[in-house]
């Protein structure tokens, strides 16, 4: 008995394939990931993202099957009788035909669930390793500083393209079912590389953001209050003084998710003047205060992680 203790008890060597550091980023985004997914409030907002996208992906199909329906001159949703043209009108405002602003207005609704999500989400992934003094034992293994930015950025970055990027490029499949795949694939290529520079746009952006401010604030509610300033009071008052004061579309860059839906109309090749609201500031500006938020996020992490004190 003793002989086995002894066994049991002696050290065993590591007899795994040996990885750089750089592995340790992935292992940290999936701990990331694990630990959202225990959580009951993360599967809710995750619900009401796929409200939304089940909200295009039928969307799109009533776009196609009401055609059909014009004979008679009005359909039936949930049991009333709607008339065609109201309906039509409605489905016509969101762009519902497979076309850049698709997946742009898409992407934008999307925003609302995301926003809340990741301000949730931020404290846990990161904001907890500040507050309860783990970083310094993250960083007393054979890891950079770097490393574990960029692992709780991935962690992060997954959670922006499950809820924007993959239901878009689904929904991109979708329209040329419908439409006619045999031509649509071809001709919208470009579609597809925009949904996934936008959702490169989003994951950068957002990740690093996320990051930064679960750094600075640590804990739940002040990080959902900085988001909400961020990017609903932000709105609302871009709105008020654009649309309301008719002052210069230039205050509009205060929004930084009406920055990053110019940046992904970029992205999309969709027409300045087709932008709702109207007007907008060129994408030139608002790629560059997104490029602006990203340094700034960038030089504050720098500063903050490299202030800590690792343990020997």
């Amino acid at each position: 008995m003793p002989a086995q203790t002894d066994t049991l008890l002696r050290y065993r060597p590591y007899r795994g394939a040996l990885r750089g550091p750089g592995w340790a980023a992935v292992a940290m985004a999936r701990a990331a990931l694990r630990l959202m997914a225990r959580r009951r409030l993360y599967w809710g907002l995750f619900a009401l993202v796929l409200l939304v996208f089940f909200f295009f992906f039928y969307g799109q199909y009533l776009v196609v099957w009401i055609p059909s329906q014009l004979a008679a001159g009005t359909v039936q949703v949930a049991g009333v009788r709607v008339p065609v043209t109201d309906f039509t009108r409605f489905l016509d405002r969101l762009a519902l035909n497979g076309t850049a602003h698709t997946f742009g207005n898409f992407i934008w609704f999307e925003g609302y669930a995301v926003v809340i999500l990741l301000a949730l989400a931020g404290s846990v992934l990161v904001g907890n390793d500040f507050h309860h003094k783990s970083l310094p034992f993250y960083l007393a293994k054979p890891i950079g500083r770097w490393h574990y930015v960029l692992g709780k950025c991935l962690g992060v970055g997954a959670v922006v393209n499950l809820a924007t990027t993959l239901p878009a490029a689904i929904l991109w499949l979708e329209a040329g079912l419908l439409i006619d795949w045999k031509t649509y694939y071809l001709d919208n290529l470009d579609l597809l590389a925009g949904i996934l520079g936008y959702g490169a746009v989003l994951t950068v952006t957002l990740s690093l953001l996320v990051v930064a401010t679960a750094v600075w604030v640590r804990q739940t509610v002040p990080m959902v209050m900085v988001w909400m300033g961020l990017f609903v009071l932000l709105r609302l008052l871009a709105g008020w003084v654009v649309d309301g004061l008719k002052a210069d579309p230039e205050w509009r860059l205060i929004d930084l998710w009406n920055n990053l839906y110019l940046v992904g109309a970029w992205c999309l090749g969709i027409d300045p003047a087709t932008l709702r609201p109207n007007p907008q500031p060129a994408y030139w500006q608002a790629a560059a205060v997104v490029a602006g938020v990203c340094g700034g996020c960038g030089l504050y992490l720098r500063r903050r992680v490299q202030a800590v004190d690792i343990i020997g």
